[in-house]
């Protein structure tokens, strides 16, 4: 098959698990090329591997169900960050925890802080239109 056309884009989309509740970001490379043959195709590339395409069947990258939601970047972060905040609002009074930069990105799951046990509505709540 040879290729007559190729363009690149980059997208990135943040997941979220209806079933664990796992959110997670990712960008993707995404190649729309056309073969000698005028038929289109796509090609996914993510952290520069070939991957299906994250929109026919998302697979939660925690438990591995399909029950995903997709959303566009920056959602699941922004949802961190609020609830890293809440949990130093709460936190008893003294410095943020050594060793962690003020400044330094979320990590792409939300940890368990303390006791509090967090639920799907957790971090779908603030998506919740009012």
């Amino acid at each position: 098959m040879s290729e007559i056309a190729a363009t690149t884009v980059h997208e990135a989309y943040a997941f979220a698990c209806m079933r664990c509740g796992y959110g997670w970001e990712q960008a993707y490379e995404i190649e729309h090329h056309v073969d000698a043959s005028n038929n289109a195709f796509v090609v996914y590339k993510a952290d520069g591997e070939r991957v299906p395409s994250p929109l026919s069947t998302p697979t939660c990258t925690n438990c591995g169900g399909h029950v995903v939601r997709i959303m566009r970047a920056g959602r699941v972060s922004t949802v961190q960050q609020l609830l890293q905040n809440q949990n130093r609002v709460q936190s008893p009074a003294g410095p943020p925890q050594a060793g962690v930069p003020e400044d330094e990105p979320v990590a792409a799951t939300v940890a368990p802080a303390g006791d509090h046990h967090w639920h799907l509505s957790d971090l779908l709540h603030p998506f919740h239109r009012r």
